[in-house]
């Protein structure tokens, strides 16, 4: 039995979409891969909260997983849009008893022949007519229709690439992820999408990429930002931190007497192109200060600030 999406986040089937959305990043969080090397249970579990989330999150996906549960992928993915009017996707061979009626006797005609010749004429002959002494000429392979499909995918995947699965109407699928996707990125698996009506070869699937936020890291076009949270004494002082970039850790070397929001760069540090030039990493420093000091330590902020007096909010105007 598939595992329950809304189960999957821990949330109600009637939680809101922030309801929904703030049960994800607290598992993406929890079991991010940065976070949990090598650990195939966390990955898989974050896996599974990103395909919920990716359900969940889409207002006409929820609605359809709602109404018919884990197979709502196979009803959307048949073409079959309640209200629509229209016969797109649907097999008229299933509607009509899939043309094994019984026969008049004398093995003619099938009762449901009618049909298919009545939809043939309204369709404009879909293909199959008469052939020379009435008999039916085969409508040659039609290749299947293309299928959709929303696949969220962690930043450090898009920047990186490699291998990520998911699972479609129950079918977990594979596949590899080029470096340097962004959130519209399309990618096409040849022959996953919707079968043939009569033979041919299936269609595609599209993966429209979306990517999910990173608790640290933030994406903008070819360069990655992050900020840094430092010390006082780190700020003033300087010093030298390990940054963890894309290629592997790097240090990064804090300027003394940096304020606040100082942005530092990376330079190639950032998301790789496919000319094989890379982005920038810039990094902005956040200064944090210790939620409670000791007699002591104010004694010595308070020397501190007598001996380093600042301008700082002269040209401050509402």
């Amino acid at each position: 039995m598939a595992e329950d999406l809304y189960q999957t986040l821990g949330v109600g089937r009637d939680a809101s979409k922030d309801e929904i959305k703030k049960a994800h990043r607290k598992l993406a969080l929890k079991y991010h891969p940065d976070k949990n090397p090598d650990d195939k249970v966390a990955s898989e579990k974050f896996k599974r909260a990103q395909e919920a989330y990716d359900v969940l999150s889409d207002e006409e996906k929820r609605a359809a997983y709602d109404r018919y549960g884990a197979d709502f992928e196979k009803i959307r993915s048949s073409g079959y849009q309640p209200g629509a009017g229209g016969f797109d996707g649907l097999d008229l061979d299933q509607i009509f008893g899939g043309g094994r009626g019984s026969r008049g006797g004398g093995g003619g005609q099938t009762q449901f022949d009618g049909f298919s010749d009545f939809f043939e004429q309204m369709m404009g002959g879909g293909g199959r007519g008469r052939g020379p002494g009435g008999r039916q000429r085969q409508a040659p392979p039609q290749k299947g229709g293309n299928a959709r499909h929303e696949l969220e995918i962690p930043l450090q995947t898009a920047v990186l690439g490699g291998k990520t699965e998911f699972y479609l109407t129950d079918e977990k699928i594979s596949v590899n992820i080029p470096a340097g996707v962004e959130t519209g990125s399309k990618i096409r698996l040849r022959d996953r999408g919707q079968p043939s009506p009569n033979g041919g070869p299936s269609g595609d699937l599209i993966l429209l990429i979306k990517v999910s936020d990173h608790p640290c890291f933030r994406r903008n076009g070819r360069h990655l930002e992050l900020n840094l949270p430092v010390s006082i004494g780190e700020a003033v002082l300087g010093a030298k931190i390990d940054i963890p970039t894309p290629s592997g850790t790097v240090a990064l070397s804090i300027p003394a007497n940096s304020s606040s929001g100082r942005r530092l760069r990376l330079k190639g540090q950032g998301v790789q192109q496919r000319d094989g030039s890379a982005g920038d990493l810039f990094v902005v420093l956040q200064i944090e200060v210790p939620e409670e000091t000791d007699d002591e330590s104010q004694k010595l902020i308070e020397q501190f600030n007598a001996r380093n007096s600042v301008t700082l909010r002269e040209d401050l105007l509402f």
